[in-house]
């Protein structure tokens, strides 16, 4: 048996907005936005540069419930991890972009990692690996 986490759902407030700040501001590429007319809704998705199957799926919310949701899905805890192959590259580059960064620049066992925010707050794990 094979199977793989294809899509992580990210709750937002509106497509163009993520969009923008998601292939702008931390170079992801778009892989689709397509209309959905019978519900009124877009189907985009985004992958960090250099991956092809992992992808956030970019889900407008809907209804008090899911827009009190947006930039605290998990309650405050880091909710995605985006490994790169070169830490101090990303980290210059997302800090001059004015990304901000709430956990410093950190070596910890399993590497080189820091904490950022998105556009809507949702905490965020850069990586780089260490070498096992």
């Amino acid at each position: 048996m094979q199977q793989a986490i294809g899509l992580t759902s990210l709750v937002v407030r509106d497509y163009d907005e993520a969009i923008d700040f998601y292939t702008k501001k931390l170079d992801f590429n778009l892989v689709q936005d397509i209309y959905i007319p019978e519900q009124d809704k877009r189907w985009v998705t985004v992958t960090p540069p250099g991956s092809a199957e992992a992808r956030l799926l970019l889900a407008r919310a809907v209804g008090e419930e899911q827009e009190s949701r947006i930039g605290n899905q998990t309650g405050g805890r880091v909710f995605l991890f985006l490994y790169t192959d070169d830490f101090w590259r990303d980290f210059r580059t997302y800090s001059d972009r004015g990304i901000k960064f709430v956990r410093e620049p950190k070596e910890e066992s399993y590497g080189t990692v820091a904490v950022f925010e998105d556009l809507y707050g949702n905490l965020w794990d850069l990586v780089e690996a260490s070498e096992a």
